[in-house]
């Protein structure tokens, strides 16, 4: 979530660009809307402009929600970015198995449906080892850029069987989170990338449970998590290692600068404490006992799972420092790993550097290699400094243990925030595990306590020293208050992925009434018609022909979540997929007959709706409700549903009319595409989403004045 490709590609900071948020959590204020203006030119414009070839391979987290969609625009799509080529996938994370959000350039594939085999992670680096030739082929001087983001280690985890059995094979992780934190420290000090002095932080025993105290399910299944995830990370290692291998094949690797990052902001902790065979779930904090997810344990990994590991791991993965990715006011949060190499320029081979640097400096180390100036112009329009700076100094032996040449920096996440000067960082103590994600909010993050570390003696914020030096708090604090004002950091929102449920800019904003005829696939999530804490009515007027007919009218999310309208061997059937715990049918017991018929879906809410987040609390989500299904009038099916989806249904699939791209929402009843073999004249989708009543307001406001400080 802390919008690291916009660091990347644009050498600002993620406020400047408008990214303080992930595009589905984006709100009005201007370091928040997830719209980056034009006077923020990309590293891929600014080669592109001096005879570079560009190219986006894997993940694009940018796009605002308003424009994911097959009419765009797409200028803010990597294709308007300056890449002049994209393969990969649009949104946060995706299945590598049934990508649903799959694109090159502007077109969404589904590859999967032909290829049995198929994952992502191989198809990725194919189709960028066959870029890479082809650019060669056409003309061997021709420059390259190449920005290569694969899903891991992101979950879901989803490597390949074969990688599974590699990994569990050398019994990693057998003997704990514990013993893999010690030996994970142990080797960072041999291997030099740790000063010899620095400690190792403590366990969080109130929050996470010690090795010992776990049953040996709890073992067996976390242990399957954490080989999962290894194998998906060798994986992807080994896919990255083809495309550098093709590369040094073509005899360019030795002018060839590659910088490889690793990581995940932090390793995430959004499997909490248990892990999970469903992010989908977890993220809107439902999580699955022990005892529960046991039944996926033989196909953990695989396209039957969007699986993620219990945050033991997650820890343990962050060593030697404290907390997960979310967390931005402590490394555990921020600090990756990085490699560079450049044969021809580097020949401190295997040299380690410790300076402080950023992810903004990637791209003001890209211009300084190449010899290019940040253009005061692009397009015509004036462009803002990078707020980065080079590390090309570091290249160099001598100077190794030079000062660093970026002195502050500013993070922030969910009013989660930090100010490094000099040596010094000042962080906010962590007020909010990054795993709960209840909707609850603190309405004052400004009052949250400082802590303060001398990172020249302590390097991985063991020793907090603000008692110590309340001056060195005061200087840092009022730098902080600075930088965010600059960055357009304010208001601080220390809400979640409740967020995400909130109106924004898209397709949809304002309409209730949507109507569709034939086959209109491949609306992503973001410009579909949510119909999540809200009544609704589908109607869908169809002509069955002789000899009955089958397929999908309606649908949008898929295995994890969603729900699906379809004609199963001509009985109509309307199924909600609740977070792939439950699967709620309402059925036909009569066949249609050929013909004109108007098949209906009609569910009744009870809850207030997404309005209570406006104040502050999540009660008006995942009420019940009733569900009714009709056929040309008449009610065949009726069936109360105790609890629907709070925030989220699947994101990385689809809204889809006429067929089913993705995943199903039942395995059990069909296969993708799933294509309706009737006629669709007319579906009509009607959302009446709840209106809060003065009596409502007024016991939420006194809700909020109860316990302003959690509620």
């Amino acid at each position: 979530m802390l919008r690291r490709e916009r660091h990347f590609i644009t050498g600002r900071n993620h406020h400047q660009v408008g990214a303080g948020a992930i595009p589905e959590l984006s709100t009005g204020y201007p370091g928040y809307n997830s719209n980056m203006t034009k006077d923020n030119a990309t590293i891929a414009k600014i080669l592109k402009g001096h005879g570079y070839v560009t190219s986006w391979f894997g993940k694009n987290h940018n796009t605002p929600d308003l424009q994911v969609s097959k009419i765009g625009p797409f200028d803010q799509w990597p294709l308007g970015l300056g890449f002049q080529y994209f393969y990969g996938f649009m949104g946060g994370d995706t299945s590598q198995w049934q990508p649903g959000n799959l694109y090159r350039n502007t077109t969404q594939i589904h590859p999967y449906d032909d290829e049995p085999n198929f994952n992502l992670v191989t198809a990725m680096a194919d189709d960028a080892i066959e870029y890479i030739k082809a650019v060669d082929a056409l003309n061997p001087d021709q420059p390259f850029f190449v920005y290569y983001a694969p899903g891991a280690t992101h979950a879901p985890h989803h490597p390949t069987k074969e990688w599974i059995d590699k990994i569990s094979k050398m019994h990693l992780f057998d003997d704990g989170w514990h013993k893999l934190r010690e030996t994970i420290f142990a080797n960072q000090k041999k291997l030099g990338v740790l000063p010899k002095d620095a400690k190792l932080t403590p366990w969080p025993d109130d929050l996470i449970k010690k090795w010992d105290q776990l049953n040996d399910t709890e073992k067996k299944l976390f242990i399957k998590q954490a080989d999962v995830f290894a194998a998906y990370v060798a994986y992807n290692d080994h896919e990255i290692g083809r495309v550098i291998q093709a590369v040094e094949d073509l005899g360019k690797l030795d002018n060839t600068m590659i910088i490889y990052i690793t990581g995940d902001n932090g390793t995430s902790s959004e499997g909490g404490p248990t892990g999970t065979p469903n992010e989908v779930a977890s993220v809107q904090n439902v999580h699955l006992p022990v005892e529960a997810q046991m039944k996926y344990y033989d196909v953990w990994g695989s396209d039957k799972t969007y699986p993620h590991m219990s945050v033991g791991w997650t820890w343990a993965f962050g060593t030697p420092f404290s907390w997960t990715k979310m967390v931005s006011s402590h490394f555990g949060g921020t600090k990756q790993g990085m490699a560079i190499s450049w044969p021809n320029m580097i020949k401190d081979k295997g040299g380690i550097r410790n300076q402080f640097h950023h992810v903004v400096d990637i791209a003001p180390t890209i211009l300084e290699a190449t010899g290019i100036s940040l253009p005061e112009e692009v397009d015509g329009i004036k462009q803002k400094p990078m707020e980065g700076s080079s590390m090309l100094y570091t290249f160099d032996k001598k100077n190794t243990d030079a000062p660093s040449t970026h002195k502050t920096q500013y993070f922030e996440m969910i009013g989660d925030r930090a100010i490094y000067n000099d040596g010094w960082i000042l962080s906010t103590k962590v007020m909010r595990v990054p795993w709960d994600n209840s909707g609850k909010a603190d309405k004052d993050p400004a009052s949250w306590p400082w802590e303060l570390y001398d990172l020249s003696k302590d390097w991985t914020q063991y020793e907090d020293v603000s008692a110590k030096y309340p001056e060195k708090v005061k200087e840092l604090e009022a730098l902080f208050w600075k930088e965010a004002e600059r960055n357009q950091v304010l208001p601080l929102d220390t809400t979640t992925f409740t967020r995400s449920i909130m109106p924004r800019p898209n397709l949809t904003a304002g309409r209730t009434v949507f109507n569709y005829s034939g086959i209109v696939t491949g609306t992503p999530n973001a410009n579909a018609p949510s119909v999540l804490a809200a009544s609704y009515n589908i109607k869908a007027e169809v002509e069955i022909p002789e000899g009955g007919a089958e397929g999908m009218l309606v649908t949008h999310g898929g295995r994890f979540s969603g729900y699906g309208f379809y004609v199963l061997k001509n009985k109509p059937v309307y199924t909600w997929n609740l977070l792939g715990l439950k699967h709620v049918k309402w059925e036909s017991e009569k066949s249609l007959t050929p013909g004109k018929h108007t098949l209906e879906f009609d569910f009744k809410y009870d809850g207030l709706g997404a309005a209570t987040l406006q104040y502050g609390s999540p009660s008006g989500l995942g009420r019940s409700g009733t569900g009714y299904l009709k056929v040309d009038g008449e009610v065949v099916a009726t069936k109360k549903m105790e609890k629907t989806v709070p925030m989220l249904l699947q994101w990385d699939e689809n809204f889809d009319v006429g067929a089913d791209t993705g995943s199903p929402v039942d395995d059990r009843d069909y296969k993708t595409p799933f294509k309706f073999t009737g006629k669709i004249d007319k579906l009509t989708l009607t959302i009446d989403r709840p209106k809060l009543s003065p009596e409502d307001i007024k016991k939420l406001k006194a809700a909020i004045h109860a316990n302003p400080a959690s509620d």
